[in-house]
This record gives C-alpha cells, structure tokens and sequence, in this order.
C-alpha cells in the first residue's frame, strides 16, 4: 500500500515537472514569436508615407520630378567625294578643318549626343529642367566631356501656368528649328543661317513667356503625337540674356535683347504656324582672333538680326521655312580684318509623315543657304552655304530611330589660316538614335 502511495506521488511530480518545461517551452516560443512581430511591425511603419496632420499623404518635392533621354551615334564616312567638306558647328565628325593638302577626314562611329533629362513641376508655380550632355566635343578632339546643356526654373504667376518667367540657362527664342530638340528635328544638323545667331542655340539669362493653356497644349500634341513641333516656348516670348553663348563668362557688360511672336493656328485638318522673331545685342570676341588679325573694337562688334518662319506641319504633307538677315562680324579675307558686315540666309524643307501602324517613315529634302561670318568660330570665318539634303527618318518603335541623308554640299569657309577655301563634295550620313 505504502509502494502504491510513493510510486503515485512520483507520477505526480513527473508530471507537474514536465508541464513546467512545456510551458517553459512554449514561454519561449511565444517571446519570440513577439520579438519577430515587433520588428516586423517596425520595418513596415518605417515603409509607410509620413502624413499630415489630416491624415493625406504628403508629396514630396523629389517624387515629381522624371527622367527620360536620349543617345545619338553617327557615321559620316559612307561614299564622301571630298573629306575637307565639313561643318565645324554642325558634328565635328563630317570632314577635316586640317590644312594638310593630303589631309583625310577620321569619319569613324561617333557618339553626337548622349543627353539626361531631369524635369518636373516641383511646385504648382516652379517648373525644373536640368540637361546635361555626356557627349560634348571640344576642339582639342577628346570627346564625351560631360557639359551642362540646360538648367533653368519657371516661374508661374496663374493656375494654368500660362505666364511664366524663365530664369537659367536655356534655348534662347530665336528660329523655329532652333527651338526645335535634336531628338525631333528631321535632318541631322541645323541650317547654318539661322543656327550662326546662337551656338548651342543657348546661353544664360531672364525670359518671359505667354501662351493660353489650349495653345501650349497644342504644342505638346506636336512633338508627342511625331509632327516635328518645336516644343513650347509660348506664343510670346521676350528676354535678356549674355550674348556670349552657353558655358561662357560674359564677354562685356551689354545684355542682349531678344523678342519672338509664333501661334499654330489650325484650319480645316492641318496646322500651320508662322512666326517672327529678333534680337540685339554687341559680341565680344574672347580668343577667336588670330595673331594679326584686326578687329575696331573686339569687345562691341554690334551684332543684330530679325527673321521670318512659317511652319505645315506634316500631316501627312509638311513644309518648313525660315529666313533671317542682320549684321554681324565676319573675317574680310582682302584685308586680314574683321568687319561688322550685313548677313543673310535661310533653308526650305519639304517633308512627308507616313504611317504604318505605329510605326513613322519620314521622307525629307532641304536646301540651305548662307552668305555672312560665325562669331563664335575662329576669326568670325566668313561663308557661303548651298547645300542640299536628301533623307529618310524610320521610326520601328518609340525607342529607336534611324535617319539616312545623302548630302550634296557647297561650303565656301575663310579664315587667316585658309583664305581662300571653297569645298564641294557629297556624302552619304547615317545616324541611329535611342530615345529611353
């Protein structure tokens, strides 16, 4: 009876022991089961979007702002007749400027442009756009230097942002196709006419712009939906800038001044859009000038221009014009100076937009011409332009792009060093273009 007792207080004790662990066991498991919710539970607070005080979601001034750009790759070696036609403001890599009489153009792959786009209204009344360049080509013929193209803010003063101040770096509003961006423009190089008033077509300075919010809808329509628009740049645009080109100290203390009226009108179911525009200013030559060479007075050579442009936008048949005159500097090669000098030119383009699908065929041809001197070139170079163009844009996908242009090219160029040079020849130009 006593054996029964001991052996039944024993079972007990067995049994009170192993609840213990069990419950011991089963205390740990829930500790960390605990631990493992907590820091769980931190990382997702931690994910969450801080809110405001009304319990909204509060924007940051970073979410806004979008990334796109573009990269263009040429090659200008295919069926050339003369390697010293070239264009030095155009792509360093058509033709040789050497003065070697054996001299032959190194018409290899060449990376044009190679460009970052960061934008965004980053406050209902302050727009940002930064654009740098990984592919800028200085004289001294290493390429891809990173350079910055555009870094400017707008300023809005309505709710439709229909007036607004510009201030920055930025395209200066003069010419239809120097507005127009690299990544839409037909032909591969702007026409030397209208594109001598500004190179880079950028510089450093205050602009006002208007335009009715349809209006700078339009615009956006003509460059989204492949119509070649010029982008918007308002109906009205007036400004001061430097006067001495994108990237460079200003060269004296004269602002230019610059004015351009355009509107797109729409009749029946095409588009057109004529416009003018002009600008005022004095250049200042900073080191384009030879030893020897004389110029009155380097520092105000009175450089004006006023010019004409009328757009039909290809839908599907397109019809591109501009012309321009004014006055500028440009080396006289009788008498080793340079002068200040009237000037004149423009282009004609005829194009076509066919569509296939979603796929875009553009057929183009254009005729240029120039006759006056490129300040910002060695010596203010004295020219006369008349070229043609023949070409074809393909447009597969929205992400690529392949142009073809057959160029038939007479270029009479002068400086110190070549006072007597005129160049003819063709040459066949490919270029594939990455938009992402």
């Amino acid at each position: 009876m006593i054996k029964r007792k001991l052996l039944a207080v024993l079972l007990l004790l067995a049994c009170a022991a192993n609840a213990q662990e069990t419950n011991k066991q089963e205390l740990n498991k829930q500790d960390v089961k605990n631990e493992v919710m907590r820091i769980l539970d931190s990382i997702n607070k931690a994910k969450l979007p801080e809110t405001k005080s009304g319990g909204g979601v509060e924007e940051h001034w970073y979410d806004r702002i979008s990334l796109r750009g573009y990269a263009q790759i040429r090659y200008n070696g295919l069926f050339s007749t003369n390697d010293k036609v070239s264009c030095e403001q155009c792509d360093r890599s058509w033709g040789t400027t050497s003065t070697a009489p054996d001299a032959k153009a190194k018409n290899g792959l060449f990376i044009r442009r190679a460009r970052l786009v960061f934008s965004g209204q980053v406050h209902p009344n302050v727009f940002f756009y930064f654009q740098p360049d990984f592919a800028s080509s200085p004289s001294s013929g290493i390429n891809n230097f990173v350079q910055i193209r555009d870094l400017y803010f707008d300023l809005s003063f309505d709710k439709k942002r229909e007036y607004r101040v510009r201030v920055g770096q930025s395209k200066i509003p003069y010419g239809f196709e120097n507005m127009q961006s690299s990544s839409q423009r037909l032909t591969l190089d702007r026409a030397d006419a209208i594109n001598s008033s500004i190179l880079n077509e950028r510089d450093l300075g205050v602009f006002f712009y208007w335009a009715p919010a349809e209006i700078r809808k339009r615009f956006e329509m003509l460059v989204r939906d492949g119509y070649k628009g010029s982008g918007d740049f308002g109906v009205f645009a007036f400004g001061v800038y430097n006067g001495q080109i994108a990237n460079k100290l200003d060269g004296n203390r004269d602002l230019n001044v610059v004015a351009r009226v355009t509107y797109p009108f729409v009749i029946g179911s095409q588009i057109i859009e004529p416009g003018i525009q002009a600008y005022t200013g004095k250049w200042a030559f900073t080191g384009e000038v030879s030893p020897g060479v004389t110029v009155n007075d380097p520092q105000y050579v009175k450089d004006q221009r006023v010019g004409a442009t009328f757009v039909l936008y290809p839908r599907p048949f397109g019809i591109q014009t501009e012309y321009n005159i004014g006055t500028g500097p440009r080396y006289n090669t009788l008498t080793n100076t340079i002068d200040q000098t009237d000037l004149n030119g423009g282009y004609v383009l005829l194009n076509y937009k066919w569509d296939i699908k979603k796929q875009h065929i553009y057929p183009f041809a254009k005729f240029q011409y120039y006759d006056g001197g490129k300040k910002y070139e060695k010596d203010a170079r004295s020219y006369v332009v008349r070229d043609f163009e023949f070409g074809v844009e393909w447009q597969p996908i929205k992400a690529l792009e392949l142009t073809a242009e057959y160029v038939v090219a007479d270029r009479t160029f002068e400086d110190s060093v070549l006072p007597v040079n005129r160049q003819q020849g063709n040459v066949l130009r490919m270029q594939v273009q990455f938009n992402f």
